[in-house]
């Protein structure tokens, strides 16, 4: 998977990075990779007000479980 870019990430990016680049190894030709990204920041806006230290796994679960949901067109 090669678009990575993330540049455009909000201000907590650690949360984000991390699940960004350990989900797109596990949905590499599944998942477009802005998709992908997109899915990681709106689980992380979505947890806002939880403790620093829970955000990566909170992160990385939710959106985890929002892609493997996901409807296959919009993938």
């Amino acid at each position: 998977m090669q678009d990575r870019d993330t540049s455009q990430l909000p201000d907590s990016a650690g949360p984000v990075t991390g699940a960004v680049r350990r989900l797109a190894d596990e949905f590499d030709g599944r998942v477009h990779p802005r998709t992908l990204r997109r899915t990681v920041q709106r689980a992380r806006r979505d947890l806002a007000g939880v403790p620093e230290g829970a955000l990566p796994e909170l992160v990385e679960r939710l959106a985890r479980e929002r892609l493997r949901s996901a409807p296959a067109d919009r993938r």
